[in-house]
């Protein structure tokens, strides 16, 4: 039996799938995970504790990075404190460098003349000096060494503690036995460096370096310049002669130089630091004033205006800022007027107008009655008259209602209600419409309650003009009306796959008097006020009232309420794009196609069972972008045309109705969205 298609024990959790998990399939006979799996694990922990460490290190800088951004006058302070240390910092090691170059080579120029005057010294004296002919080698050694005694003595007695004298001899590395001499106890061992006493033994020139002077006491040691030289003594014995320059004082100069300068440059710094403040300040508090000033006028307080002290800039600035608040509170005085007059001329005209037209309605019905006494042009005209006089009626109603809505005097009598019954009463008011139409008005979702806190009223008002819009524009196809709740959110969607909405228009589309296609005949008597008065009663509610459309492939309008009045809304339970549209029929084909593609591969035995090739994944339709809202509540979008449609009418029926069991996916929206 082959290990791909082993029997599974009993209790084995392989005998679910009625194959045992082989090396082929993933798995691991001793039970411990794969070493790729334990390594991601041990990589997820990792970056879950980076993530973690960030996180615990950010928090506590959040206060200050906000600081930091919202507070222009910690910018510039903190920005001039940087600038200026970095200058103090500049200045300060130019200025120690030249000091320092300075008293080196003062100490340095003044070193070598006593070097080499001591030198000539030396070699005078051993060139007057008679050497003892006839000693024994040891008597000579002796000699000469007293000798270099005496010359170290000599040339050190001038010094006065301004430079030591060290003389060693040349053919022997031990200085401890051989001629070592050095005066203030000086350690000449630790004090001169070899690789200087190696290039004096290889010269006859005088060779200098810095390094730093020890002593055999317990005197702390300190630096200095040493100054050698190969001489030759009485008895014509080579030996190394050596100046020691101690360079304690530039030391002490150079420190006091250093603690001056940093004293100097903090001061500098701080004052810097508190000038910038002080002339900051000035600039910051008056647009700090202005930007105060500036929030309280945007909140209604148009009264608000600056404190203007002085002729300068600052003073120019604050005598136009309170001029502009002082135009604009006059303009706005002025268009708030003239907004007032206007809503209130059109609702006295529409009030005015009630008496006169409901005597030529009078008039008009007589006439209309009577009209088959006429001749044919004058019933035909008696007919006119009767259609226009309902539109009169009808626009004078909406332009009352609109009237309300400017004014704020529209109320809201909400009561709980089941948008089922409103929806079939509108279907019902629209069905003579939608016979002439040829078209049929399906509702999908209406399985269930769906109750909502709302007025009846005004929610009938929007469906029904949702509705006849759609049987209107929807030419002679179906029209889906969609309900769905969700959270605590109701919806009512109304599809169309009439001429749909050109990019751009659904921004424009609950304007007042607004068309898509101006040239269009209005065959129900519409007024232009409808979805004007829809995206009011929508807000009104507390709730959202939205458009979508794409050319060709028609449009969905989509009004959502929340369940319990003046609850905030957080999503629609129905999307926004109908599942019917192009771009998702274009993905749910591409998916199709992968998993015929899949499908279509050949079955293999178990143990020949190789990995499959994962097929690349199908780019999706391009995103159309999406126009901001014109109205708020509205959130309207409009998706471009991609591509011709060549399913037509029949596919985004079917669509539709494979897809209307009334439950749909929650949209999440934000706020911006519906506002």
């Amino acid at each position: 039996m082959s290990k791909g298609s082993a029997a599974p024990k009993p209790g084995d959790p392989g005998g679910r799938t009625g194959r045992a998990a082989g090396p082929g399939r993933g798995g691991s006979r001793s039970g411990r995970p794969p070493r790729g799996g334990r390594l991601l694990q041990d990589g997820s922990r990792g970056g879950r504790f980076f993530r973690l460490f960030a996180r615990w290190i950010r928090r506590p800088l959040l206060p200050a990075v906000r600081l930091w951004r919202r507070n222009i006058q910690l910018r510039i302070v903190a920005g001039t404190l940087l600038m200026s240390l970095g200058v103090v910092l500049l200045l300060g090691i130019v200025v120690i460098g030249q000091v320092r170059n300075g008293l080196l080579d003062a100490k340095e120029k003044a070193a070598q003349s006593q070097a080499a005057g001591g030198f000539s010294a030396a070699q005078d004296r051993a060139a007057t000096t008679p050497a003892t002919p006839g000693q024994p080698d040891d008597g000579r050694d002796g000699a000469s060494v007293n000798w270099r005694s005496t010359l170290v003595e000599q040339l050190a007695s001038g010094g006065q503690s301004a430079f030591n004298v060290v003389a060693l001899s040349l053919d022997t590395g031990d200085t401890a036995s051989r001629g070592v001499r050095a005066s203030g106890e000086v350690d000449p061992v630790a004090s001169i460096p070899g690789d200087l006493r190696h290039s004096v033994a290889q010269s006859t020139e005088t060779l200098q370096k810095f390094t730093r002077i020890h002593y055999t006491s317990s005197k702390a040691s300190e630096p200095g310049l040493v100054i050698g030289k190969r001489l030759n003594d009485a008895e014509g014995t080579q030996y190394e002669l050596y100046y020691l320059f101690p360079l304690s004082q530039e030391d002490d100069s150079l420190a006091l130089v250093k603690g001056t300068l940093a004293t100097a440059g903090l001061f500098v710094v701080v004052l810097l630091g508190a000038i910038a403040w002080l002339m900051v300040r000035q600039v910051v508090t008056p647009v700090r004033m202005a930007a105060g000033i500036a929030e309280r006028l945007s909140a209604g307080r148009l009264q608000e205006r600056m404190k203007v002290t002085g002729e300068d800039d600052i003073a120019r600035l604050g005598e136009a800022f309170n001029k502009m608040a002082q135009n604009l509170q006059l303009k706005i005085q002025q268009l708030e007027e003239l907004s007032r007059m206007q809503r209130r001329f059109v609702s006295d005209v529409s009030h005015e107008l009630r008496t006169p037209l409901t005597t030529v309605r009078m008039a008009a019905d007589v006439i209309h009655e009577a009209r088959v006494d006429f001749d044919p042009v004058t019933a035909r005209s008696a007919e006119l008259l009767g259609d226009q006089l309902d539109r009169f009626e009808s626009l004078l109603s909406d332009l009352l209602e609109i009237s309300r809505f400017d004014a704020g005097a529209a109320a809201l009598e909400a009561e709980p209600i089941d948008l089922r019954q409103v929806v079939r009463r509108v279907i019902g008011g629209a069905e003579p419409l939608a016979e002439r139409k040829n078209t049929r008005i399906v509702v999908v979702g209406d399985q269930q309650p769906v109750v909502a806190e709302a007025d009846a009223r005004r929610v009938e008002r929007v469906l029904r003009n949702l509705v006849v819009n759609a049987v209107e524009h929807g030419e002679g196809r179906d029209v889906v009306v969609k309900l769905a709740a969700a959270g605590g959110a109701v919806a009512v969607a109304v599809r169309d796959y009439g001429v749909g909405l050109k990019p751009g228009e659904a921004t424009r589309v609950f304007n007042r008097f607004w068309r898509a296609d101006p040239a269009r005949a209005r065959t129900t008597g519409g007024t232009g006020l409808g979805l004007s008065i829809a995206v009011e009663d929508a807000r009104l509610h507390g709730g959202w009232l939205q458009a979508w459309g794409e050319p060709g492939g028609g449009s969905q309008f989509r009004l959502t309420l929340p369940r319990t009045a003046d609850e905030p809304l957080r999503g629609s339970p129905i999307p926004l794009e109908p599942e019917d549209s192009r771009r998702n029929r274009e993905q749910a084909a591409g998916q199709a196609r992968e998993s015929a593609r899949r499908t279509a591969v050949p079955a293999q035995s178990a143990g020949d069972r190789q990995p499959l090739p994962v097929p690349p994944r199908l780019p999706g339709a391009p995103r159309a972008t999406v126009d901001p809202t014109a109205l708020p509540g509205s959130g309207a979008r409009v998706v471009a045309r991609a591509a011709a449609d060549t399913d037509g009418h029949a596919s985004g029926t079917a669509a539709a109705g494979r897809n209307g069991n009334g439950s749909g996916n929650a949209e999440q929206e934000d706020g911006t969205r519906g506002r």
